[in-house]
């Protein structure tokens, strides 16, 4: 595996267009053969620092510090939560059980959500399931808050932009699948029979014999990463491009897909 394309680079930093199915680091529950600290380090030296992470199983925007005195810098906007951080989500509106809607009520009666929302719930490991995490009512979780827009709607499919304010490991995931709303192929925490096909959509699909989903990987892509300069001082904001597949996925849905809306 090569390393992945540079976003932006200078003296202090280098930020990488991280694919999905790469992680960030190795991490005793996941035996990959390749890492995106792995396939960096023999370029830029074992000084070479990740300053947060991303889900393996997502694309997108991963910044890394080239000297101490950058990595201090850049880690305090993150432990203050001053670091602006936009994902994109294809979702999954699950049938609306007493369960998502008791886990704080977003959606409301028909099971639709609004067009802005607020998920405010305590995160923490899941005993039974390691390497995942799980919701805590009470006690034993650490506060995580994320901010949701639905940018555009497709009956049981919706196109979100989602703004994490904290940086717990698999936020948004959780926090979307704890409304019954899971990330499209998320294998942990959403439904693996689901499945984005174009024969669902199109009257009159031919190709349903060898067809394959729009989307087959987590649909997370984190797309943009604002944050102060180490050196200047001056906001930054590095932009992953939405891979094609996620744009022809929008495009067939957009074209086919009914009911469909733009919020707001």
């Amino acid at each position: 595996m090569t390393l992945p394309d540079i976003l932006m680079e200078d003296d202090s930093l280098v930020a990488f267009d991280k694919p999905s199915g790469l992680p960030v680091s190795p991490n005793p529950w996941e035996k990959a053969k390749a890492t995106l600290m792995g396939l960096a380090r023999p370029r830029y030296g074992e000084a070479l620092a990740n300053v947060h992470r991303l889900d393996a199983e997502a694309s997108g925007v991963v910044l890394c510090a080239k000297t101490k005195e950058a990595l201090d810098f850049l880690s305090g906007q993150f432990q203050s939560k001053t670091v602006r951080k936009l994902h994109s989500a294809m979702v999954v509106l699950a049938p609306l059980d007493a369960a998502a809607q008791a886990a704080g009520g977003v959606r409301d009666a028909s099971g639709a959500l609004p067009a802005e929302f607020t998920v405010d719930a305590d995160l923490g490991p899941d005993e039974h399931r390691p390497g995942c995490v799980r919701v805590y009512r009470r006690r034993g979780g650490k506060p995580a808050e994320t901010a949701f827009t639905v940018l555009e709607a497709f009956g049981r499919f919706a196109w979100l932009e989602c703004r994490p304010l904290t940086g717990r490991t698999h936020q948004v995931r959780v926090h979307l699948a704890s409304i019954g709303a899971p990330v499209l192929n998320d294998r942990h925490y959403g439904d693996r029979e689901v499945r984005l096909l174009l024969s669902d959509l199109k009257r009159g699909y031919k190709g349903v014999e060898s067809e394959k989903p729009m989307l087959t990987r987590l649909a997370l892509h984190a797309g943009l990463l604002g944050f102060a300069h180490p050196l200047s001082r001056e906001k930054v904001e590095v932009v992953s491009p939405l891979p094609r597949e996620y744009e022809v996925a929008l495009k067939n849905l957009r074209k086919f897909a009914r009911p469909a809306r733009k919020a707001g």
